[in-house]
């Protein structure tokens, strides 16, 4: 089983970089890094001049290789349900980098999607520099060989990281995009790690199958599909769904600890992973560029998973009656093993009732300790995952193991092997029935190693109980349940993060209930020892659960021993300040709940924004007084002013003084309700909300000459009240900010190090 498993962490590893010389049709993640450094060389937020540098890059680089290639310059709205702002309606000006490789007869078109700015707060070298840098080479190797059939599409996104708007631009309002096609879409959420198909449009059967036959390395499973659906994350992959585009979402996500900060250097891409995502997006826009791509409709989801290599896969109606089949076949043997003797009604009951021992018991054990974890190392409360995440992982492994052995050698002569071993596999088919309801992409997670355990039962039934044949065959169905749980258990961690390894530490306990049967050779041969040997056979069988509670204990302390802040692993800090230039007050800001030493030198309380600075949203925050600096807030410019009837038609120019991230305008809902409102001549939702600034707009990347907003309006008795505020990055230079000490960093947050300038006007 050991060796199986290890055969299965091989088939989840990346593969080797190819050097910079390998053969032209290849993918180098060394050719491929070059354009990683250029791109993620700073910090390139949207709207700015290192953005602009970025992108001039991009269209030299794809012009270089012959291609058709334009910059699609348009406000575009966000997509999905992100919102920027209380009651408010988000957009950004997007500069979208557009390039084409006409197919020789095509059927459609393959869009191979990343996006090219970064957050404010660091260069984003996996993030997404890594995706970007993987299009270029995947470009240049499709140029050095025959035309593909089907046109193939490079899109290279802005402003992803404000609010998908330019994602949401191109899918929405680009000529290209006007009949849909095959979307490849790549991000990363880390620095290392196998990259991971975590996300299909619907009725995903064909394309799965494209994926299982054309990547050559498949790492991917309908059960990270149903896990992604059911969150409320977005990637510029959502916008094209939004426009019934069909499609695959790639990523690698292990090192979050660094997403989204200043440590995401090029220096942080792990070249294998960058392999990985070319090697699978060069496979897949090769063979999506020879298939009819009118041919990829379907009625159904797949259900597959990734074993050593390889991905098996099968039709998505079959999940129900697999999961009913296993159910069953449990009982059966249940049935069987009390006619044979081997168990009674009554410790079959048992057996299954008390299985939800270590089911419960191992998810909270896993909670509890990562709750002291943090109690002694405040600071992970701020971090996706710890820096060096891999020793809390396995003591998360060896406490849920220690459940299960001690909840194990505890009942076991009083209940007997055999139904302990019904119960845990009993559970297994429960829940493959209920996953086949609700979570049909993840049923296979336990269906499969439920019924796998039920035919070994079968089989050893069927056999001498003193032979060999009982052993090899629990082992067999030990090895499927190895097969199809372990992978899950190790992308769950980098998936979910530390504080939520309670659910990897679930299917970790699934995995030890599938595997029972050969835990149980671990024992002596159950009942009938008396004396001293039942006194020893006690002390053996608690040997497995002591070793692992003391490998947990163990791992838990070398993680708190290797894993420590310092320079080149600081404790993230989140700070923002906030001006009403108005009245001329002040604020530090933070969102951290228990303010680190370093952010508790600025706070002293907490506070509702909303009413001062309703652009930042609605939640509560740390604050503190702070100097007032002398920083202009946005101008306002009356450009027109129209009565119709009871309406009110303002047209407004709202103009930043200083190079800025972002505008806001809000009205006072008591002063006026709104009707209708345009951006840059776009019309956007009015969906008012709560408190006193119940509508709002949100615009990303604004121009230097400003944005123009028209809102129609029922104005109340007296004049309208609007407040307009904007954002820039950098605190360095805020009367009374200190630099952060060695060991201090920033947090990965889109509001992280920003400054705010707000003033309400009268109109």
């Amino acid at each position: 089983l050991l060796a199986v498993g290890a055969g299965v962490l091989v088939g989840l590893s990346t593969p080797a970089p190819a050097p910079a010389d390998a053969p032209e049709r290849e993918f180098s993640a060394a050719r491929a890094y070059r354009n990683v450094e250029v791109i993620a060389a700073e910090p390139h937020v949207a709207g700015s001049a290192a953005n602009d540098r970025v992108r001039e890059h991009l269209v030299a680089t794809l012009r270089g290789l012959g291609l058709q290639t334009e910059v699609q310059d348009a406000v575009a709205p966000e997509a999905g349900q992100l919102s920027g702002a209380a009651g408010g309606a988000t957009l950004a000006r997007v500069r979208n980098v557009v390039a084409r490789l006409p197919g020789t007869d095509p059927t459609g078109r393959v869009f191979l999607v990343s996006h090219y700015d970064s957050v404010q707060t660091g260069p984003g070298g996996n993030d997404d520099a890594a995706g970007t840098a993987t299009i270029l080479e995947v470009a240049r190797a499709l140029t050095t060989g025959p035309r593909p059939r089907n046109d193939i599409v490079f899109v290279l996104t802005d402003a992803e990281e404000a609010c998908l708007c330019g994602a949401a631009g191109f899918a929405g309002d680009h000529p290209l995009a006007r009949d849909g096609g095959v979307v490849l879409n790549l991000e990363a959420r880390g620095s290392t790690g196998p990259v991971i198909m975590f996300e299909t449009s619907r009725n995903n059967a064909k394309l799965v199958g494209v994926f299982g036959k054309a990547a050559p390395h498949p790492v991917g499973t309908s059960f990270a599909v149903e896990i992604y659906r059911a969150l409320p994350n977005d990637t510029d992959f959502t916008a094209f769904l939004d426009r019934k585009f069909v499609g695959l979402n790639s990523a690698y996500i292990d090192g979050g600890a660094i997403y989204h900060t200043p440590l995401d250097v090029p220096a942080r891409v792990d070249r294998g992973s960058l392999q990985m995502h070319g090697d699978n997006a060069l496979g897949l826009a090769r063979e999506f560029g020879r298939t009819d791509l009118g041919d990829l409709s379907a009625d159904h989801d797949d259900t597959y998973f990734p074993v050593l290599g390889g991905l098996v896969r099968y039709p998505g109606w079959l999940t129900l009656p697999l999961a009913v089949a296993a159910l069953l076949a449990v009982g059966a043997l249940g049935w069987l093993l009390r006619r044979r003797g081997r168990a009674t009604a009554g410790t079959l009951a048992a057996g299954f009732g008390l299985t939800l021992l270590p089911v419960v018991v191992a998810p909270l054990g896993a909670w509890l300790l990562w709750a002291a974890i943090t109690t002694i190392r405040p600071g992970y409360a701020e971090l996706l995952d710890p820096y060096r995440p891999v020793w809390y992982r396995l003591a998360v492994v060896a406490l849920s193991a220690a459940v299960l052995f001690c909840w194990y050698a505890l009942l076991r002569r009083r209940i007997g092997p055999a139904a302990l071993a019904f119960g845990g596999l009993a559970w297994l088919a429960v829940f493959g029935v209920l996953l086949a309801v609700a979570v049909p992409g993840g049923a296979y997670l336990t269906t499969l190693p439920a019924l796998a355990g039920a035919l070994a039962g079968f089989a050893a039934l069927a056999t001498r109980r003193d032979g060999p044949w009982p052993v090899v065959a629990v082992t067999l169905a030990a090895a499927v349940a190895v097969v199809i749980l372990l992978p899950p258990v190790v992308l769950l961690f980098p998936a979910l993060g530390m504080g939520m390894g309670a659910v990897a530490a679930l299917v970790a306990v699934l995995l030890g209930l599938a595997v029972l049967p050969v835990v149980d050779l671990l024992h002596p041969r159950a009942g009938g020892q008396r004396g001293l040997l039942a006194l020893r056979a006690r002390r053996l069988g608690a040997l497995p659960a002591a070793a692992a509670a003391l490998a947990a204990v163990v791992l838990a302390g070398v993680g708190l021993a290797v894993d420590r802040f310092d320079a080149a692993h600081p404790v993230p800090t989140h700070l923002m300040y906030a001006l009403d230039a108005g009245t001329g007050k002040a604020a530090w800001l933070t969102r951290e709940e228990k303010p680190q030493p370093w952010t508790d030198g600025y706070v002293d309380r907490s506070i509702a924004v909303a009413d001062d600075f309703p652009g930042l949203g609605n939640s509560e925050m740390r604050a503190g007084p702070a100097a007032a600096a002398p920083l202009p807030a946005p101008k306002l410019d009356l450009l027109s002013d129209t009565r119709t009837g009871d309406q009110r038609v303002l047209r407004v120019r709202v103009t930043p003084q200083r190079q800025v991230r972002l505008l806001t305008l809000h009205v006072d809902t008591s002063t006026a309700t709104v009707r209708s409102a345009s951006v840059a001549g776009r019309d956007v939702p009015v969906e008012p909300g709560d408190g006193r600034w119940g509508f709002g707009i949100v615009f990303h990347a604004p121009p230097p000459e400003g944005v123009e907003v028209t809102l129609t309006l029922v104005p109340g008795a007296g004049a309208v009240s609007v407040r307009a505020m904007d954002a820039s990055d950098g605190l360095s230079g805020v009367p009374g900010f200190r630099e952060r000490p060695e060991g201090v960093g920033v947090v990965g947050s889109h509001s992280s190090e920003m400054l705010a300038v707000a003033r309400t006007y009268p109109l």
